[in-house]
């Protein structure tokens, strides 16, 4: 079945996307073969007069799916690059021949109009094609988005976007839509002047017909076609585009640290294709954009943000049985946490009755969520009446009777065992056929469970904060935990829309046993003399969003402070973190307890940002500090990254971690592990096994044997193997 298809309305040939057995378009290979004959057929019909490309389903297009690029380049054997250049500057002839729509190249006449109805969000190749088209017009409808997220996996808008963006709105402008993938709605899409016009949705295609009917020779020029074209802002030599072009470089190096190629490469495209004409700068995209499809960085994150977190949102690791959706939910606790699983699971279309120890504590925690709602709406991110609906879905109480007929409990009280044990029982107690989850981050589920009298439906679901931000969810299963609770927990995440990984139950689980020692090794070498600075720069230069110090400080060094103590007290004389301990300490007596605190590692203004790091931190040094004997910044940068990836590793080793398409995406989106490299794992196989266990074996005889390489890190270098390989599914 063809996946676009033409339906004639008298003069207009209206040509449908519809793939088929998809919720959403994406282009493929087929695709591509069908446009471009609906084109052809379209444009040689001496009955049609124009053309309006829209979609048959509710939205336009997801983007590209990304198996066309992996075939342009399986396809050229031994020359990749050249099949993927080739099959790019395909898209670009076809693109490039809805946008002269067979026009005469010498008057610029007899071109047939070309509209682009948007019914809903167009991502990617979807905005790229609607771009080539003479006018856009979307209907405005709530949730849709438009925009080229391209960039956020490790991609740049390579079918034309970048040229056509820039010479539309100019670099200034465009830079939100190329280098941050900035999705906004169909008014903010205008208002930048991406798309003409936006309807109401039964509008929609009567009126892009009617401006098909309408349009004249004028109409169907493209500005960048036309005599006397000049592009928006300054051209990099004009006085005005020169300054935008050596801006627009610094902010690119500034955030991006030369570790995300991209970047780099789509300013590139843009820089030189704004020097030439419009055929020779889609011809330098191309160039960039294999450049960028050729670089291990995109494969890394196209796999890992785009394919596996994919298959996980789609239930790649839930079990076999009949989908188990939340219809009424008890959070108990009302703190930020608790305030903030009750605000999104609202938000998502479930009812929602929240506890806490006092009628004034609940009533408090559902304060600050209608506070929450007010200030999204004031912003402009929500609807006034979509507010209204969530928060009357939140019942805020301190009678646990309430909870009858709740089908899933979470638990967001104290970290502690006797506080959440005295709430679980009170829970059971008043809704016995609910499933039982614990927010905890640190504590074992399997001591957690023991006070449930259905440890089989007892596991951990483990939110970042903030709840409403952070994408990621851990979902732990103790020993007794049955699939059925797994099941009931995987779609409970499913409904919020974020990204869940299944993980067994450990001490700090999986996320925080990488995340903490990541930001001790930070607080470790701040005790040895290492400028704050250089551990905070390495970090950034690796790609982390935030260096080990600012994230404590975000984290809060008084939680810190009680997560030692608490690991200390179990792990005995096997507790490994005595010197972070004496830093960490210190900070709490000087009550230097984080951000919220107003002062920790960083100092903070009244406002509550940061205004430097702390000069106070060089007495913590065991020693005085002295410019030459300070490490160098590979040293650095290596314990900041083997700390983490050597606990990835043991955590796969001990069985915490099933599937290593878990490990890759909770690194990256649960506390941004590098996400260039595409995960710890995706890092480990880039690098090879045999030079991480050689790096690995030089951190443990220099700092110690946290850095002693696992077992199975040496059998992957001994057997010469690749994790991707031995601990993913097959594709």
């Amino acid at each position: 079945m063809a996946e676009f298809r033409t339906e004639v309305d008298g003069d207009v040939a209206v040509i449908l996307w519809d793939v088929p057995e998809r919720s959403m378009n994406v282009m493929t290979l087929r695709g591509l073969e069908d446009l471009a004959a609906a084109v052809e057929a379209a444009l040689g019909d001496p009955e049609v007069r124009g053309i309006v490309i829209t979609s048959a389903k509710k939205d336009f297009a997801g983007g590209m799916d990304l198996a066309v690029l992996a075939r342009m380049k399986a396809e050229a054997g031994e020359d990749p690059a050249r099949g993927l250049f080739e099959g790019v500057q395909r898209i670009h002839a076809l693109l490039r021949r809805i946008e002269r729509a067979g026009m005469d190249p010498k008057t610029r006449k007899g071109g047939k109009p070309v509209a682009c109805a948007l019914p809903g969000t167009a991502a990617g190749i979807g905005l790229e094609l609607a771009l080539a088209c003479h006018r856009i017009f979307a209907a405005d409808r709530e949730g849709v988005r438009i925009g080229l997220p391209e960039i956020k996996v490790g991609l740049f808008p390579g079918a034309g976007g970048t040229t056509r963006l820039v010479r539309k709105l100019g670099a200034m402008a465009a830079a939100p839509f190329l280098l941050e993938g900035r999705m906004v709605s169909p008014k903010a899409a205008k208002a930048a002047g991406v798309i003409d016009e936006v309807v109401a949705p039964e509008d929609l295609l009567d009126r892009a017909k009617a401006w098909v009917r309408e349009a004249g020779d004028a109409e169907c020029v493209k500005p960048w076609d036309a005599k006397g074209y000049r592009m928006p802002g300054g051209a990099p030599y004009h006085p005005a585009g020169f300054m935008t072009f050596v801006g627009a470089s610094a902010m690119v190096t500034g955030k991006t640290h030369g570790v995300y190629p991209a970047a780099q490469a789509l300013l590139s495209a843009v820089y030189e294709g704004a020097l030439v004409d419009f055929d020779t700068a889609l011809r330098i995209e191309a160039r960039w954009f294999t450049h960028v499809l050729m670089d291990p960085t995109a494969e890394a994150m196209i796999t890992t943000l785009f394919l596996d977190k994919a298959a996980l949102e789609k239930g790649a690791r839930r079990p076999d049985l009949a989908p188990a959706p939340v219809r009424r939910l008890g959070v108990l606790g009302a703190g930020m946490m608790g305030a903030g699983i009750a605000q999104v699971s609202a938000a998502a279309g479930m009812e929602v009755v929240l506890i806490d120890a006092t009628e004034e504590g609940a009533a408090k925690g559902r304060a600050g969520i209608a506070a929450a709602l007010q200030k999204a709406v004031g912003r402009g991110r929500l609807p006034g009446e979509r507010a209204e609906a969530t928060l009357a879905r939140i019942t805020a109480t301190a009678e646990y009777a309430k909870l009858e007929g709740c089908d899933l409990i979470v638990e967001a009280v104290f970290e502690d065992s006797a506080v959440k044990a005295e709430v679980t029982a009170r829970a059971e107690a008043a809704a016995p056929g609910a499933v039982f989850a614990t927010n905890t981050s640190t504590l074992p589920i399997v001591d957690l469970a023991r006070a449930s009298g259905r440890p089989e439906g007892f596991l951990g679901i483990h939110f970042f904060s903030p709840v409403d931000r952070m994408q990621l969810v851990e979902v732990i299963r103790g020993p007794q935990t049955g699939p059925e609770a797994v099941a009931k927990a995987l779609d409970f995440v499913g409904q919020l829309r974020k990204t869940p990984i299944l993980v067994e139950d450990a001490r700090f689980f999986y996320a925080n046993r990488c995340i903490i020692p990541y930001m001790n090794e930070g607080i470790r070498m701040v005790g040895e003399g290492v400028p704050p600075a250089l551990i905070e720069n390495a970090a950034r230069q690796l790609g982390f969003p935030v260096g080990p110090l600012q994230l404590i400080d975000e984290v809060s060094i008084e939680l810190g402070a009680r997560i030692a103590r608490a690991t200390r007290a179990a792990l005995g004389d096997a507790y490994p973190d005595s010197d972070v301990d004496r830093v960490i300490f210190a900070m709490e007596q000087d009550g230097r307890l984080g951000r919220k605190a107003g002062a920790g590692f960083y100092d903070y203004d009244e406002k509550g940002r940061r205004s430097g790091l702390w000069p106070g931190l060089a007495v913590l040094a065991e020693g005085t500090a002295r410019p030459d004997t300070s490490p160098d910044l590979s040293e650095v940068q290596a314990r900041l990254l083997f700390v983490q990836v050597l606990e990835a590793v043991r955590a796969l080793e001990a069985g915490v971690l099933k599937d290593i398409r878990e490990g890759n995406v909770a690194a990256i989106l649960g506390w941004g592990f590098a996400p260039w490299s595409g995960g710890p794992f995706a890092w480990l196989d880039r690098i090879g096994a045999d030079e991480a266990l050689a790096t690995a074996e030089a951190l443990e005889a220099a700092q110690g044997p946290r850095f002693a390489p696992p077992e199975l890190l040496r059998e992957m270098a001994r057997g010469g193997k690749r994790f991707r390989d031995s601990f993913a599914p097959a594709a």
